[in-house]
């Protein structure tokens, strides 16, 4: 299993950018995926997560409303619109991968395939 997140940048607050995870060796909609991030300094802390089948979705407080967490089955990416971004949304941003929906979806440890991450900028 293989995945590569990309789409990170320098973005002023308030401004949107969408990151995307690639996968290999899996199927995205056969399978849970997330996105954490680590800031500078910090731990890394759980972003957003959509379950297999039913795509269900779940956010961390701090993002909910702002971000969204969609998967293509035809490109086999999984995507997170980052929108009204803050200077404290800056951190390396990353993408994981689980076979089955865990209720500790916003643990780190539970996520078994990591992607390398992607620096996300937000300016003030």
């Amino acid at each position: 299993v293989q995945l590569q997140a990309s789409g990170g940048g320098l973005v002023q607050a308030g401004g949107s950018l969408r990151l995307s995870c690639a996968a290999s060796g899996l199927t995205f909609s056969s399978s849970s995926a997330s996105w954490f991030r680590q800031a500078p300094g910090k731990e890394r802390e759980f972003v957003a997560a959509i379950r297999e089948g039913n795509s269900a979705t779940r956010y961390s407080d701090s993002v909910k409303g702002r971000f969204t967490i969609s998967r293509d089955k035809a490109k086999n990416t999984l995507y997170l619109q980052m929108n009204s971004l803050k200077p404290e949304d800056t951190a390396v941003y990353y993408c994981a991968v689980r076979n089955y929906w865990t209720v500790q979806y916003y643990d780190s440890q539970h996520w078994n395939y990591w992607g390398k991450g992607t620096l996300v900028t937000v300016s003030s």
